[in-house]
């Protein structure tokens, strides 16, 4: 029977992390891409794609021209010593098995891009500070795609600017309301204002001035 996985979905904060990929075909550059913005990203193959010549111009990632094939498991052993998480992304199962064997031996996390490794990349939507990350856990990549897509007509550009006003509303609220759950009743009365929307969707100030007449209004409002 296959090996039964249990994930757990995280936020992951990856800044001083080192992320090694094997393989600069087509794979290999999308999850350079992917990883090039969060962590410090290191392409290990015999060719590269032009895609990953133009991130190496522009020192987003490191590229170093070995044959992943012919490295012996002590050379893997030095390239991912220290890294985070290692993607094995060659045109070869064994060899992409052989190099996940070597970084499990190190207690290494890899994201396998032919089977169901320890770590699946989810289909990712980012709204400033709200991030949505959608998986099937490797079982249908296209399907994740299909609801990213869906969800995002949903999730627009207002909930970047409400998470901003939430967050400036509550600090306000701190300095004047001290009851926390007082706190917690205003901020969804602003959440579930229909004309906070709407304004926020026409600017932040007229998203914020709806939103402060309903603070204060509460405020005021006696039990």
């Amino acid at each position: 029977m296959p090996e039964k996985k249990s994930f757990l979905p995280l936020m992951v904060d990856l800044h001083g992390r080192k992320v090694v990929i094997f393989g600069g075909g087509s794979v290999g550059e999308r999850k350079a891409e992917l990883f090039s913005e969060y962590a410090g990203t290191m392409v290990i193959s015999r060719n590269f794609s032009q895609r990953l010549k133009e991130l190496y111009k522009q020192k987003s990632v490191t590229l170093i021209q070995m044959d992943a094939g012919s490295l012996s498991d002590n050379e893997i052993k030095e390239l991912v010593d220290g890294a985070f998480l290692v993607i094995p992304a060659t045109s070869n199962r064994q060899i992409n098995d052989r190099i996940t064997s070597v970084a499990r031996s190190l207690n290494i996390l890899t994201n396998q891009v032919d089977t169901i490794g320890e770590v699946t990349i989810p289909a990712v939507i980012r709204r400033g500070d709200l991030v949505i990350g959608i998986s099937t856990t490797g079982s249908s990549p296209a399907f994740s795609r299909y609801v990213r897509q869906k969800i995002e007509k949903v999730i627009t550009s207002e909930y970047e600017q409400m998470i901003i006003l939430q967050n400036d509303i509550r600090t306000y609220l701190k300095e004047h309301v001290e009851d926390q759950k007082r706190r917690r009743s205003i901020l969804w009365k602003v959440l579930e204002d229909a004309i906070v929307w709407k304004d926020i969707s026409d600017s932040y100030e007229k998203g914020y001035n709806r939103a402060y007449d309903i603070v204060q209004e509460q405020i005021n409002k006696k039990d």
